[in-house]
């Protein structure tokens, strides 16, 4: 369930799970993933798992094929969130241009112009790491969105951003170069993680690891210059950019299958793996080169990271924010 911006949806916890620990995750979340591969592999690596060269950016997420089989993960949970929807601003029926900032292994694109086969639908990214065979009315382009755009103005029906967090210097700037490509009445819609795992029953306390991950990487943003707590400034950031009509949603998220409710103890599921399989990914470049941990150390955090995770004792979450807009249309 889920509410709007006075609250989000309430989690029950289903006391008949009874066992210690998620041994294995369910064969449907594991079957219904799938791996989209690079096709260009000259890349950094960091022990072991590749990153994006683009010279202007630093970017935190791998691009190797284990990072972009959690993006997919998450992109299967997130249709499961909204209910097989790819986005939620009201766009209308025939959406002339579209683009996909930051679209990762293209995925919703792929989808979206699946979906609407009469728009022109462009997804950017740092890597080159998206499919070769897509529908004929999508392409990919490398650029970073921190860079001034050379879109026209009034391009664009619909901008869409998720999963940006920790990876934009400057979100105002972002915002409002989106307000300048939109097309009048067009619609911008932006989907974010909080990065803070929260319990509502005390499972996780402020000593908890799960609660000390969430302040390491909080400050770790803040020490980057590229903030993870934009989920909590979204709506503010684009309602002072001009646009109109704005909506906030937010979502809570449960990690494992713990939820009496059928629908988010699936979610959960999938969000389980989703933590577990992107857990080294998140951790290994901010935790070394912003933190300066060591790689042993990290790892030690990670196993301690996983065993909670795993935690059937642990009722975790963190929140989903969407915030969607409208350019005025004078």
């Amino acid at each position: 369930m889920a509410s709007d911006a006075e609250g989000t949806n309430t989690l029950l916890i289903d006391e008949d799970e009874d066992q210690d620990t998620y041994s294995s995750f369910e064969d449907d979340a594991a079957s219904s993933t799938r791996s989209i591969t690079a096709s260009i592999r000259e890349y950094r690596e960091i022990h072991g798992r590749t990153y994006s060269n683009f010279k202007t950016t630093d970017y935190w997420g791998p691009n190797d094929e284990t990072q972009n089989e959690q993006l997919d993960i998450g992109h299967h949970m997130l249709s499961l969130l909204l209910d097989n929807k790819l986005f939620l601003a009201p766009i209308g029926s025939n959406p002339q241009k579209v683009l996909d900032v930051g679209t990762g292994t293209g995925i919703w694109a792929i989808d979206f112009a699946d979906q609407f086969p009469s728009a022109e639908v462009i997804g950017t990214d740092l890597s080159p790491i998206q499919p070769t065979f897509v529908p004929p009315n999508l392409r990919f382009e490398l650029d970073d969105a921190q860079l001034d755009w050379t879109y026209p103005h009034n391009a664009f029906d619909y901008i869409h951003i998720r999963c940006l967090m920790g990876s934009i210097d400057d979100w105002p700037k972002l915002y409002g170069q989106a307000f300048k490509a939109l097309k009048p009445g067009g619609w911008i819609e932006d989907l974010e993680f909080s990065i803070q795992f929260k319990s509502d029953d005390g499972s996780i306390g402020s000593d908890h690891v799960m609660a000390k991950w969430s302040r390491i990487f909080l400050e770790a943003g803040e020490k980057m210059g590229k903030t993870f707590r934009i989920a909590d400034r979204a709506k503010e950031y684009i309602t002072a950019e001009g646009f109109i009509n704005v909506v906030e949603k937010k979502y809570k998220i449960p990690i494992g299958n713990w939820s009496t409710e059928p629908k988010f103890k699936t979610i959960g599921s999938f969000n389980l793996l989703y933590c577990v399989q992107g857990l080294e990914g998140f951790a290994l470049f901010i935790l070394s080169k912003i933190m300066g941990w060591e790689y042993a150390e990290i790892q030690v955090f990670l196993a301690e990271m996983r065993s909670a995770l795993l935690s059937r004792k642990n009722h975790g979450y963190y929140e989903v924010t969407i915030v969607y807009g409208q350019r005025p249309t004078s």
